[in-house]
């Protein structure tokens, strides 16, 4: 069965095929199924409740709803969220980087295909809705509270789960760093009470590479907030990095701002989160 998935697969790749009636949504029930077989019976990890629930690989896309060029957009993003998966999904290998004094651990592997990637595990104690509003529906408003982002900018919309995004780094403490920015394509999916937020690097034709600026890449990142067992107003907060910042940056530091960059932002969450709560109530008064 999976030697004729993969053909099925295949063959959606020519243009002229692209084009048949229900060939792509045959593919996509192919894998879904496909997954799920090979799942089968195992570790009730977050992984695989994902992989059985349903398909992280495909969209619920309207046969000629979009043009070439958003189907492309959406299948970058597809395909960071599917490679972001998999590689939280391996467990080891792992090396610790940092871990702060209220538990919050980055850890970071090297991968053949992508390089050194990072991930944060923290625990927050907010409710998942409440995170994915913040991070997704209020994805703008960043810059307001993360002091490492000077400016989070929509360039499009494709879909309820796509989006083109402009991100402005800001520069280091003493200029370390200089100013970055990225173009990324972001994937927004809820499945079951999990919430998944993944991106890549990708190009678009309203934000060139700007004068003074570096343009970097990322991906696959991938931000996965699924609620804690034992209390529903908690979440698991996982977020996988892998960044090129481009020039001549010793690696050294690049880890090391890397992995603190990663704290900082589990700390500016907590307190943006706080501070809603707090504003919420004051208006309640």
């Amino acid at each position: 069965m999976l030697p004729a998935t993969f053909k099925l697969c295949a063959g959606i790749s020519y243009r002229h095929m692209r084009n048949m009636t229900g060939l792509r949504k045959n593919a996509m029930v192919a894998i879904h199924h496909e997954l799920s077989r090979l799942a089968g019976p195992g570790p009730s990890n977050w992984i695989s409740q994902v992989r059985r629930r349903s398909s992280l690989l495909s969209s619920r896309i309207e046969e000629g709803r979009y043009s070439e060029q958003e189907m492309s957009y959406v299948k970058q993003g597809e395909d960071a969220l599917q490679k972001a998966i998999s590689i939280l999904g391996e467990q080891d290998g792992w090396t610790v980087e940092t871990v702060a004094k209220n538990g919050d651990k980055v850890l970071s592997k090297v991968l053949p295909d992508v390089g050194k990637v990072f991930k944060l595990e923290v625990m927050l104690e907010q409710p998942s809705d409440n995170l994915y509003e913040e991070l997704v529906g209020n994805m703008e408003q960043m810059g307001e509270w993360n002091p490492n982002v000077k400016q989070v900018k929509i360039l499009q919309k494709i879909g309820q789960d796509t989006m083109i995004t402009h991100e402005v780094a800001a520069e280091t403490p003493g200029n370390v760093v200089g100013p970055r920015d990225f173009v990324s394509v972001r994937c927004a999916k809820r499945r079951g009470s999990t919430c998944f937020l993944a991106g890549m690097s990708t190009q678009h034709p309203n934000m060139p590479v700007q004068r003074g600026i570096v343009r970097a890449e990322n991906g696959p990142t991938c931000i996965v907030m699924k609620p804690c067992a034992e209390d529903p107003n908690k979440t698991k907060f996982t977020w996988l990095l892998s960044i090129d910042l481009k020039g001549w940056i010793p690696k050294t530091i690049i880890n090391k701002m890397l992995s603190q960059t990663q704290v900082d932002f589990a700390n500016h969450l907590r307190q943006r989160m706080a501070n809603n709560v707090s504003m919420e109530m004051a208006h309640a008064c």
